[in-house]
């Protein structure tokens, strides 16, 4: 066979999906985490780079970090750069649906191309381990007292633990408005700010805090789940409290503008074995990271219904 009618051949089986994981091998998946190193976003897309090496789907993964915006300036920079590209990857979850709300920017996530849910995880909220506060009772008597007071400190504008602290606010009777949120572009600059005492209280994810939880420089007081996590028990709900909150959140994968069904059918078979790799399923343990792997016709559907809801969250919360 010539060799240019053995690639032209190469390339329709890789648009349609149809090549071993051997030829899958050959390609490089350029990822994207539109977030600062140090993060949720880029634990997951590290993780997931990780496990498409061990999986043989990809036989080099370079990342790129583009913080800022909840996730909207690494959105428009993947938009514009990755068109068309099969072979390109963009982390994202509720965060950013909640920045987009909350921000309006000029690219939307439904200008690219759906890929996959892949876990889940609850927030946690800490405390410096020199803080005059234990406990989020607390925190909230103070916020009761003097709203502007407790500084709390996590993820862009719009981010599952914004929403939470506002939620937190209403449910004790304090206006969602009134709450002093300070932003940050990534779990770096966060967990930097929180060690300070430049905020009173942070909130993310369990595996952004985890050393330093572990090793007692950071106080966890409370989880946004119903009920407590497995792996997590020693962390009190905010409900066991007398708080009726709980939120979840949610990570999961893009791929860029233009895909035919068939690329993007092949990119989600390539996350999907991934996922199945020993490498994500150490990732998932390490990070206690919920499995929560969903693709096609059903993630469509997800974030559409998880977009609606976090708008109307927002709304009532007085953020929107």
């Amino acid at each position: 066979m010539r060799r240019d009618t053995f690639l032209k051949s190469l390339a329709a089986l890789a648009a349609a999906g149809a090549l071993p994981n051997a030829a899958w091998a050959a390609n490089n998946i350029k990822m994207m985490i539109p977030a600062n190193p140090g993060g949720g976003w880029d634990g997951t897309g590290r993780a997931l780079g990780e496990a498409l090496r061990d999986a043989k789907v990809a036989d080099t993964v370079t990342f790129e970090n583009k913080g800022g915006a909840a996730g909207a300036i690494g959105l428009a920079q993947f938009y514009n750069a990755s068109k068309g590209d099969p072979d390109a990857l963009m982390v994202m979850g509720a965060v950013m649906l909640g920045g987009i709300i909350t921000g309006k920017p000029p690219v939307s996530i439904t200008q690219l191309t759906p890929i996959a849910r892949l876990s889940t995880e609850y927030n946690v909220f800490v405390l410096p381990a020199n803080s005059p506060f234990n406990t989020m009772k607390d925190v909230v008597e103070a916020l009761k007292k003097d709203p502007g007071s407790i500084k709390w400190g996590g993820g862009s504008r719009g981010a599952t633990e914004h929403i939470a602290a506002a939620q937190i606010a209403q449910s004790v009777g304090v206006p969602a408005a009134k709450i002093n949120y300070v932003p940050f572009r990534g779990g770096g600059e966060a967990v930097a700010a929180i060690l300070g005492g430049n905020v009173t209280v942070g909130g993310s994810g369990y595996s952004e805090f985890q050393q330093y939880i572990e090793s007692g420089k950071m106080k966890a007081i409370a989880v946004t789940s119903g009920q407590r996590v497995k792996g997590l028990d020693k962390i009190p709900t905010l409900k066991e409290q007398g708080i009726d909150v709980e939120i979840g959140n949610w990570r999961g994968v893009f791929g860029a503008a233009g895909l035919t069904p068939a690329q993007r059918d092949a990119l989600t078979q390539r996350v999907i074995k991934a996922t199945q790799s020993k490498a994500w399923q150490d990732a998932l343990v390490k990070n206690n990271w919920t499995p929560a792997l969903l693709t096609g016709k059903a993630f469509d559907e997800f974030v559409d219904k998880d977009f609606s809801a976090l708008r109307a969250t927002m709304v009532r919360a007085g953020m929107v």
